[in-house]
Order: C-alpha cells, then structure tokens, then sequence
C-alpha cells in the first residue's frame, strides 16, 4: 500500500484517539445525564451543542489536505450529537462545524459544509425516530452511509469532476474506516454509560423496594408479636412457660392461653405450612377462629371440629393447599389432668417423674383445613407432681446443623430428662440452648415454638 495512504488513515484515527477521550468525558457529565434522564435544560442542550461543533471543528482541523480539499472526521461531532442527544444538538454542532469549515474554502467546501449539517440533522431524526440513542450497530452503519453519500454530493456539487472525483477515489477509505471506528467507540462508551444508569437505577429500585417490604414486614412482625399471649398465665398446681421464634420476619407458629371462669386453661400450639407473609395470614385467621370455637365448656374435640370447618369455610384452604397443625388441651387445675385433642400436631411429650420416662400424647386427627366434617378424638393425660409436659412445633425437632444432622427426638428428649427438676422456664431456657448449640453457626430454618408445663 502507498505509505502516504497509510499515513492518510494514522492521522485521521489519531484525531479519533482525541476525539474518544473527550467522548468519555462529556458522557460522564451532568449535561449529557440529563439528556439520559429525559429532561435535558436549554443550558444542557447549548453547552452540548457547543461540545459536537467543536468535535467537528477539531475534526477539520487536523483533516489532511487532498489535491485542494480536506479529508476529515468533521461529520463525527454533529452525527454523534444528534444519534446521542437529539435534532436541536445535532443541527446546533452542524452548524458550528459547517460554519468552520466555510472558512477553510477549497473546491469541496460547499458539499463538504452541507454534508455535516445534514450529519447532524439525520443523527437527530433517528433519535426522534427511536426516542433515545439507537446503539452500537445503528449508528454504525448509519456513519459508514453517510459518508459514502457524503462523497456521492462532492461528485455532484464539486467541480472540476474529474478532480472530484479523484479526491473520492482516494478520500473514500480513509473518511469511511476513521468515522466508523470514531463512531463505534463514540457508540461503545455511551451504549456503557446508559448500560450503568440502567443497572444503578435497577439496583436502586431494588433497594426501595427492598427496604420497603422490610419497612411492612417489621410492622406485620409487630401485629404478629401483639396476637401472642402478653404473659404467661398462673394456674394452681402447674408452671407454666412458653416462647415463639420466628425464622423470618413472620412466621406461620403460634401459641395462646384461654382461661375460662373455673380457673382451668386452654393451651394452644399450632404450624401452620409455609413460611414469611402468608403463613402469618393464615395463622392469624387460624387462632382467631380457634379462640372463638374455645367457648367455655365445650370440649376439645368439638373445638377442633368446629375450627376446621370455619377454617376450611372461610380460607378456601382445601383449594389453596394451606393448612395448620393444632393441639389444643385443657389444664384442670382440680383434677390435675389435661384434657386433649391433636390434629396432626407433633405429638407432646410428658416426662414422668416417677419413673423418669417420657410418654407421647398421639395425634387423634387430621390438620385443620385439609377437609371439612372431621372428627377429633378427645384424650386424657394424668399430671403428677415433678411431671413435665412439653409441646413443641417442628421446628424444634427439624432444626439442623452444619452436618444435615436434625436435631431430632431423641436430643430433645434427653434436654427434657436432663432439665426436669427445674422450673418451667429454665427448662425451655436450656431446650433452646441446646438447639442452639447443635445448630452452630447454621441459619434457623423453621420456627421454633414450645410451651412447657411442669406439675407442682
């Protein structure tokens, strides 16, 4: 190839190199951020204007003269202008670079000065036409054209013709490959900088809507905390303790207490399935109608049949595959026994102080709101002095360590052997522990609730 060719195309992608620099600096502006955030001010778009027309300027000036015309990137300026920040900047910086060119003469001039207004001009019809910047490969192209009809108007308006066209025959290359290789990088950075927008503001969205679900599920946490028994009630003849932790935010366990004029108490465990903001729904709905089917007197098996059919009734549950696993039994402080019904609950365990084992109180029926017209079998269990009585949801059991290892039955019931001629709340107090403890450094993956009764 002629080294003056060569040379021809080092200049003009050295005058690029420049050119992409003050690309990157003006994409980073607060000018051109407001021309990516829709609202760019008059000031903006004039100081934007100013920027293409002085591209296009510099892009003249270090032009190579060519048999009496220059050779440049001049339309680059006013084409990026208008493709990035549209018409009113494409047709200002045209004007600019058109105006400079003028005074540079030469027998191209006037096809040359009408070829970079019309740069600026189609650069803002296809912003209009696309309503933001049109990207890499658009604008691309859309430069390569140009500038092929950019040398089709100096055959047309130049004269000499055959000096016209001998500047074609050996401007053509040199103009095409510069302009395209300025305007893919011009189109690099800036298809970058809206790229990061979109990616800072996706992420900023995601923020607020983080922070605003926090912001709900702490309040729901509160009511949640609020439909739990403030205290532990006294009964004669039993301690009593009790406790609800959460995995999450909310959670699907809950217990309660319903004391009836005899001085006897109603005591509630209950998992509902899932887990987060509809499990507490449905626990919410779940203790209300058991505390209004617990109505004095009546029995724990009618409780839990009427609760199912007011739960299956009023949740859809059937449909919606939600439902809750209760135990439900009575304290009688007189006949020192707990009359119960268990639909599907894990089944309690007493541990006898007499001979220091540990019965289970069975599952008599199936969870609330799996199906309507059930029937819960009602049970009794004889509470002697120094016996224990511990309900408990799965989440004590399940709980797992780093290993995959459950805590399991087996644990518990050694926690409860091992803690059982302490008060009520000092033996939940080391049950946790040792869940705790096995878990090590493993995230609580279910809720853990218990209620402990110790006979005095």
């Amino acid at each position: 190839m002629d080294p003056s060719i060569i040379s021809r195309y080092i200049i003009l992608l050295q005058a690029v190199c420049v050119i992409i620099v003050a690309a990157v600096l003006v994409s980073r502006s607060r000018y051109f951020a407001e021309v990516l955030d829709g609202r760019p001010s008059y000031r903006s778009r004039i100081i934007l204007m100013l920027f293409f027309g002085a591209v296009s300027i510099y892009g003249s000036i270090i032009g190579i003269d060519l048999f009496g015309a220059r050779i440049s990137v001049r339309d680059l300026g006013p084409m990026v202008g208008g493709l990035a920040c549209g018409p009113l900047v494409g047709l200002g910086a045209g004007l600019i670079g058109s105006a400079f060119r003028m005074t540079e003469g030469g027998f191209t001039v006037l096809p040359c000065c009408l070829a970079v207004i019309l740069a600026g001009i189609l650069g803002g019809l296809v912003y209009s036409w696309r309503g933001k910047f049109p990207g890499l490969m658009i604008s691309v192209v859309l430069i390569v054209l140009f500038e092929l009809f950019h040398m089709g108007l100096v055959l047309v308006l130049a004269t000499p013709y055959s000096l016209a066209e001998e500047v074609v025959m050996a401007a053509t290359g040199p103009m095409v490959l510069a302009n395209a290789a300025g305007m893919f990088i011009f189109a690099l950075i800036i298809d970058g900088v809206i790229s990061e927008r979109e990616t800072r503001a996706e992420r900023d969205s995601y923020q607020r809507e983080l922070h605003k679900k926090q912001a709900e599920l702490a309040v729901a946490a509160d009511i949640q905390k609020s439909l739990l028994p403030a205290s532990v009630p006294s009964i004669a003849g039993f301690d009593l303790a009790a406790t609800a932790i959460p995995a999450k935010e909310v959670g699907g366990d809950f217990y309660d207490f319903i004391a009836d004029s005899d001085g006897d108490v109603s005591l509630v465990i209950a998992d509902v399935s899932g887990k987060s903001v509809s499990a507490a729904l449905f626990m919410a709905l779940s203790r209300v109608v058991v505390r209004a089917s617990g109505a004095p007197g009546r029995s724990a098996g009618a409780v839990l049949r009427n609760a199912n059919k007011l739960i299956v009734a009023d949740s859809g549950s059937e449909n919606s595959g939600m439902f809750v696993t209760l135990f439900f039994g009575t304290l009688s402080s007189n006949l020192k026994e707990m009359i119960y019904a268990n639909a599907g609950h894990n089944p309690p365990l007493i541990y006898r102080a007499k001979d220091g084992k540990i019965e289970q109180l069975e599952v008599t029926g199936v969870a609330l709101g799996t199906m309507d017209d059930q029937d819960y079998e009602e049970r009794r269990a004889a509470l002697h002095p120094g016996d224990v009585l511990i309900m408990y949801t799965d989440g004590v059991v399940e709980s797992m360590n780093g290993k995959e290892e459950l805590f399991g039955l087996r644990r518990l019931e050694s926690s409860i052997k091992a803690t059982a001629h302490l008060s009520a709340k000092s033996i939940m107090e080391k049950i946790l522990e040792d869940i705790s403890s096995f878990r090590g450094s493993e995230e609580q993956s279910d809720d853990i609730t218990t209620i402990v009764v110790k006979a005095v």
